[in-house]
């Protein structure tokens, strides 16, 4: 059986990493292109070419955008460290991306495979939206566009904001507008699934590639964890969710928490008093922490919020 055509748009990245072996090995790797997102351009590129080196992977890489559509480069997301993929020692890159565009080298991949190739976008859509606006026809030569981004639910970065669209939405709706078949992969489904310390345990046991991994997803499970060394605590998210534990219908679905009594009372529509922990204020600040301070009090769990 045939294996599937795929090109990874990317921004590494801890997952993406993983994402880039594990192509490699189950699926026909035809690229990578690299975008601004978890760090910048340079560091998600150097590591892109680590991670590809690591692997014995001997396929064409190329550089793409460093800022989005509209404004300055993002922050960069501290869940992956300094260099955006820290907690490993990775092979220095041997070589550099190709002299072509990552734009340019999406466009004739998507030409000389019509038909056949998935694009999987695993950072912010820069690249994807700009190869849509110089090629009508990018849209339709591909077989499926996979992004991992967005949430039908709750958000990364923000009650309701997953980071990748946050870091370039512009981008993200000149995507989902394209009219290719898309299937979305949201931080609703990914923070369904993770890797446990069996998982590591069992990946420690194996090769350098394996150990590599392991190494990888420790300080990156590291900065998941509730009240681990180095997590980031977003404030205006960590109020939501201490909240939402105990109300699902403030945005959570019913299925990801336990049956909790809330005076607010089953099958009710949400409590106005926490739409400032839902969609918080776009000016974040005095005014901001005051009012969800107010939304907090007025909340009748006392306490337990």
């Amino acid at each position: 059986m045939a294996r599937t055509k795929i090109l990874l748009d990317c921004d590494p990245g801890h997952d993406d990493a993983a994402a880039i072996l594990y192509a490699a090995r189950h699926l026909d790797l035809v690229g990578i292109t690299t975008c601004h997102g978890n760090n910048t351009i340079e560091h998600v590129t150097r590591n892109a070419l680590s991670v590809l080196r690591l692997g014995g992977i001997a396929i064409p890489l190329a550089q793409g955008a460093g800022a989005p559509l509209i404004g300055g480069p993002p922050r960069a997301a501290e869940a992956h460290g300094a260099t955006g993929l820290d907690g490993a020692a990775l092979p220095a890159p041997t070589r550099t991306p190709i002299a072509t565009h990552a734009v340019d080298f999406l466009i004739e991949q998507a030409s000389a495979h019509r038909g056949e190739l998935v694009l999987a976008v695993l950072g912010p859509a820069t690249n994807v939206a700009l190869a849509i606006k110089r090629e009508p026809r990018f849209a339709a030569w591909l077989r499926e566009i996979s992004v991992m981004g967005g949430s039908a639910g709750r958000g990364n970065i923000l009650p309701t904001v997953e980071y990748n669209v946050a870091c370039d939405p512009e981008a993200a709706a000149i995507l989902f507008a394209c009219g290719a078949p898309i299937r979305m992969v949201g931080y609703d489904v990914t923070s369904r699934t993770g890797a446990t310390e069996a998982d590591i345990a069992r990946l420690c046991a194996g090769g350098q590639v394996a150990r590599t991994i392991a190494d990888l997803l420790s300080f990156y499970r590291a900065r998941q964890l509730p009240r681990a060394p180095g997590r980031i605590f977003w404030p205006q998210y960590r109020a939501a969710a201490r909240c939402l534990r105990h109300h699902p219908l403030c945005g959570r679905h019913p299925d990801q928490l336990p049956p909790l009594p809330c005076r607010h009372g089953t099958g009710r529509a949400a409590d106005p008093r926490h739409d400032s922990l839902r969609f918080p204020h776009p000016h974040p600040g005095r005014a901001g922490a005051a009012r969800r301070r107010r939304a907090k009090r007025a909340c009748g769990h006392r306490g337990r919020c």
